[in-house]
């Protein structure tokens, strides 16, 4: 990750909680601790964010608490022609005229552009996916109703009696933070509370993840592998990791990725 991209992370970051730890940023960037805390002093020196023991901190408190994990316009310039190929494999799963769910994230909204031949009914809890399919196709959208958090381009509820209960799907898409064993993770306890009750929408759970993601932890369970019907990713997967998802019987689907794609997810992951 360049110099640039890391300081809007790290500019993100200190707006979204009380104090940006140097271990919360290395987490985000993939930056050393030392590269980091240079990063930190750089910015206090010009006085856009304020060093703190341990972190950073805003200049200006944020007045409305984000997501935890990095936005989403950093997401999606990382590992584009991977995550274009999960994408493709997963509409492959789709028949027109079916309902499905596709949920926020940088991997599911590489869906948009094989969608757009499709017509279909499509539920998503993500801005830049419901616009795009506006836009550019014929499909149905329906749109989930909270709160549009920014960094991530998503929209969530923390209300039980949401629109959400009134869709049923065949299929529900997703990306995640990182698959291990016996279990699905995320970053944020309200993304997993909106992302639990969208899975208690759909017959089956689609996981688009690149295979950085089997390498990724959190301390946050979304739901047991078990769960997961199918998991798509490339084919960088580890022998030990699709023996994972074998082991729990979920479906593996991997797509051939160039050399140098994996790469870029890795350096995202």
């Amino acid at each position: 990750m360049h110099e640039s991209e890391r300081h809007r992370v790290i500019l993100s970051a200190v707006q979204e909680r009380p104090v940006a730890t140097v271990i919360d940023l290395v987490a985000l960037t993939g930056a050393s601790e030392a590269t980091i805390r240079r990063d930190i002093a750089t910015l206090h020196v010009q006085k856009r964010l304020r060093r703190v023991r341990g972190g950073a901190e805003a200049i200006t408190p944020p007045q409305f608490v984000g997501l935890a994990g990095r936005p989403f316009s950093v997401n999606e310039t990382l590992a584009i022609a991977a995550k274009r190929a999960i994408a493709r494999a997963a509409v492959e799963l789709c028949a027109d005229g079916e309902p499905i769910i596709i949920n926020g994230g940088t991997t599911t909204f590489q869906m948009v552009h094989p969608l757009s031949a499709r017509r279909m009914q499509i539920f998503t809890n993500s801005f830049p996916i419901a616009e795009h399919l506006l836009k550019h196709s014929k499909n149905t959208i329906l749109l989930s109703g909270g709160a549009i958090y920014r960094e991530q381009n998503i929209i969530l509820s923390p209300f039980e009696n949401d629109v959400t209960r009134n869709f049923y799907a065949r299929r529900m898409f997703m990306g995640a933070q990182g698959l291990g064993p016996l279990v699905l993770m995320e970053a944020d306890p309200l993304l997993i509370q909106a992302e639990q009750k969208l899975i208690g929408q759909a017959d089956e759970l689609v996981v688009l993840a690149d295979s950085s993601k089997f390498r990724n932890r959190s301390s946050l369970i979304l739901c047991p592998l078990r769960r997961i019907h199918t998991v798509i990713t490339d084919d960088g997967i580890t022998d030990r990791d699709a023996q994972m998802l074998e082991a729990a019987e979920v479906r593996l689907i991997a797509v051939p990725v160039g050399a140098a794609d994996r790469k870029g997810a890795a350096q995202e992951g």
